[in-house]
């Protein structure tokens, strides 16, 4: 029988979920730290959890097969998996990063590994692909994308990125976290590793935090396994249950968060006390046509600066009814995030200027509730700024 490409599908049946010992219809958590082996020299399929766990592997084969790769490792956070991917770099490697990226991706690069491994980074706009063979060096190993962006939004066109780098050789990773298989399959666009903060919507509850690591490349695989047997930073047979049961939902909730963020950014972008709406669904984003080519919809996320300043971003936040205010996002629940002080808090005020984050930068989560009540518990909200 030839196999599915459906995202529907996928996420329920993919990977290998056979339960071996009852046949239960889904795959049970296996706590066990080792596993009791025939005799010397005779290793059964699992050993030692930190190598391989029965429900870590059930979830990581689902999560390959989702993400168009040949291997996957969970791992304890999105932060875990983006510091894993960082082991596979030698020593005073140089990394294109594109410009804007996640805050917590930016401490880790800044303020750990520049000073620990010699790791140096390039930021730049990653659309402008004369700039990226420019600043393609001797010692670049890596190209780090983050598409769309955290909390504003910019595209990157990923098959055009990864055909410069790999005709110079360099490996190419993309942080998919705000889009989901749903929305973009980077590997399938030409990169070699996409890595995941599971906690948003592969978990999709607010009730896990996780990461993964996805490849398609055998010999990236293997160095893959063999960084994460060494470091040890993977997920819980836990947290993989529970990732792995929210995967199981994750196109019913994106099909009704992407069309209720797309329904808020229309109804934002209108707003008299909105100065700026980010959402790459709207034709009126400078890369609405990237969107079209390459992801399936805006995304779920909507990113706003009221006018004002933070007096009224505190008034409006104190109003709000069904958008709690969290640092995360991707959860069925609305959110609101402040990202100058929440996601890009460890960042100096000029450097987040720098990049367009003020403090009256607003990121939606958009859940999954009518789209009437969130529409009103935002314009009510917004009546109370002056």
């Amino acid at each position: 029988m030839k196999k599915t490409k459906s995202i529907a599908t996928l996420v329920i049946h993919a990977g290998d979920q056979v339960d071996r010992g009852n046949n239960a219809i889904f795959p049970p958590i296996t706590t066990a730290s080792s596993f009791i082996q025939p005799n010397l020299g005779e290793e059964g399929e699992f050993c030692y959890s930190r190598c391989s766990n029965p429900t870590r592997y059930a979830y990581e084969t689902a999560l390959a097969e989702l993400e168009g790769g040949t291997y996957a490792t969970a791992t304890a956070s999105g932060m875990a998996a983006t510091a894993l991917i960082l082991e596979l770099l030698p020593k005073d490697s140089h990394v294109l990063v594109m410009h804007g990226v996640y805050g917590g991706t930016y401490r880790l690069f800044e303020r750990l590994r520049k000073q620990t491994s010699g790791t140096t980074f390039s930021y730049i706009d990653l659309n402008d692909l004369e700039a990226v063979n420019n600043h393609i060096q001797e010692n670049t190993r890596l190209i780090w994308i983050e598409t769309p962006t955290n909390p504003l939004l910019e595209l990157v066109d990923i098959e055009a990125v990864c055909q410069v780098a790999r005709a110079r050789k360099v490996m190419t990773c993309v942080d998919n976290t705000f889009a989901s298989a749903w929305n973009q399959r980077p590997l399938i666009l030409g990169a070699d590793i996409v890595m995941l903060s599971t906690s948003k919507y592969i978990g999709g509850h607010s009730d896990l935090i996780g990461g993964a690591v996805i490849t398609n490349v055998h010999n990236i695989a293997e160095q893959l396994d063999f960084c994460k047997t060494t470091v040890g930073a993977i997920a819980s047979p836990f947290d993989a249950y529970l990732a792995l049961r929210g995967m199981k939902t994750l196109d019913v909730r994106m099909d009704r968060q992407c069309s209720n963020a797309l329904k808020i950014a229309h109804f934002l972008e209108q707003h008299p006390k909105v100065l700026d709406v980010h959402y790459p669904g709207l034709e009126s984003h400078p890369q609405h046509q990237l969107c079209k080519k390459q992801m399936r919809s805006g995304g779920a996320v909507v990113s706003i600066r009221l006018k004002g300043d933070i007096t009224e971003v505190k008034t409006f936040i104190s109003k709000l009814n069904y958008f709690v205010l969290a640092e995360s996002l991707g959860g069925v629940e609305s959110m609101v995030n402040h990202s100058a002080s929440m996601s890009h808090g460890s960042m100096s005020k000029e450097e987040k200027e720098n990049i367009g984050i003020y403090d009256t930068t607003l990121r939606l989560s958009i859940g999954i509730e009518d789209i009437n009540d969130l529409k009103d518990d935002l314009d009510q909200a917004l009546s109370f700024i002056q």
